[in-house]
């Protein structure tokens, strides 16, 4: 019996079925980008490898899990995805890679009576920080909104508690604000466990629709030993979706210095299938810092307030076609992705015109999307969230 069941969970980890409670799924995509002007050149197009990324989920009874997600992409963009705009971590202008150990939670959710409209629940470990919206990974455009950074907090060490009722769920973490500098490091948990804090409420007044308001306090994210600025960070949302249909609005605001750097962001995503093909659109706004720059795609770290040379505002549309992903233990769907965006400078000495060689750019990415097991669409979400509950603050996308 005891062989039985071990070759039962093999077979179901190898599928990406659940059996005993545990699960494998897999995500890739591999895409050609094209974008004019690069940070770099006039022109760039390139062929990258982008998410790849494998989660564990394993249950711990009725109300535990446990879930570990690797993400290969120091592997795979060690210089970054070729994406204007985007920046953190020390990338300027191309979207950084993630962490190899992206998510390590263990969490649980119980009920506490109430006739079933009141429970509790909690997370510890490794991941997403209780704040903001979802996961730009798991929401139907395949380039990374520029607003990453104001509107997640990511690869922490985090403990957090939760409590429902009804229809309302709050949230509150505590973790360490650094973030990290690479793809192997690790939080630092000496000296910076517990110096910041963020709390979420989010209500779903009916099914399908959903608000959410976040508020954080992040000590000396770009700074790892911690001398850096505190930010001050809010976000809401409201989210609707049905089947075949999705409908999303964040607004965030992030603040240094007691508000002597502010930077905020709008945008907003829609998305429709049709049969087996989906349509989905975003128009961002969203003002930045502008670092002092190693290279066009680099800048220093540790990083201080000081090599802020000013800010830009960035306004971006991007539009994607793509076919829905069968069902199935491995499923693939083409993509095509197209962007416009306008740079405006907005404070200090950085001119995007001299930096860029004009105010504007054009990207096009076409490549395929690789799907096994589950999709992803749940990647940070624990507790009394990773249940199948439509609790989010962003929405799913598939």
């Amino acid at each position: 019996m005891a062989l039985r069941r071990l070759l039962g969970i093999g077979l179901g980890l190898v599928t990406g079925t659940a059996v005993h409670g545990q699960t494998l799924s897999g995500h890739a995509v591999a895409v050609w980008h094209w974008t004019d002007p690069s940070a770099e050149s006039p022109r760039e197009h390139r062929f990258q490898v982008l998410h790849p990324m494998a989660t564990l989920r394993l249950g711990l009874g009725r109300y535990a899990g446990l879930r570990i997600t690797g993400n290969g992409e120091g592997l795979t963009i060690p210089a970054g995805e070729l994406a204007l705009g985007n920046w953190g971590e020390g990338f300027i202008d191309r979207r950084h890679p993630h962490s190899y150990l992206h998510e390590a939670i263990a969490d649980a959710g119980i009920p506490l009576g109430c006739g079933g409209r009141c429970r509790a629940g909690g997370f510890l470990g490794k991941g997403f920080v209780a704040f903001g919206s979802d996961d730009p990974m798991t929401r139907p455009a395949l380039r990374y909104p520029i607003n990453h950074h104001f509107s997640q907090i990511l690869e922490r060490a985090v403990v957090g508690l939760q409590a429902e009722v009804g229809r309302a769920l709050l949230e509150a973490t505590l973790f360490n604000g650094d973030e990290p500098e690479h793809p192997g490091q690790w939080p630092r948990i000496g000296g910076r466990f517990g110096d910041s804090w963020a709390a979420r409420l989010v209500v779903a007044p009916a099914d399908g629709l959903e608000a959410s308001l976040s508020h954080a306090s992040v000590r000396s994210p770009e700074h790892r030993p911690g001398a850096g600025a505190t930010q001050a960070k809010w976000h809401g949302s409201v989210s609707w979706h049905r089947t075949g249909s999705s409908a999303f609005l964040e607004w965030a605001r992030t603040s240094e210095l007691d508000g002597f750097f502010v930077f905020e962001t709008a945008l907003l995503e829609a998305s429709r299938s049709v049969g087996a093909l989906r349509i989905a659109a975003r128009l961002e706004r969203t003002t930045r810092p502008e670092e002092e720059r190693q290279s066009p795609t680099r800048s220093s770290r540790p990083h201080l307030e000081n090599s802020i040379l000013g800010t830009t505002r960035w306004s971006v549309a991007t539009l994607t076609a793509s076919r829905r992903p069968a069902r199935g233990r491995w499923s693939w769907s083409p993509l095509l992705e197209l962007s416009y965006g306008r740079i405006e400078s907005r404070s200090g000495i950085f001119d995007p015109s001299v930096a860029y060689g004009g105010s504007s750019f054009v990207a096009a990415s076409v490549g395929v999307r690789w799907l096994f097991g589950e999709s992803h669409e749940r990647v940070g979400r624990y507790g009394l969230r990773r249940d199948g509950q439509d609790r989010s603050a962003g929405h799913p996308s598939h």
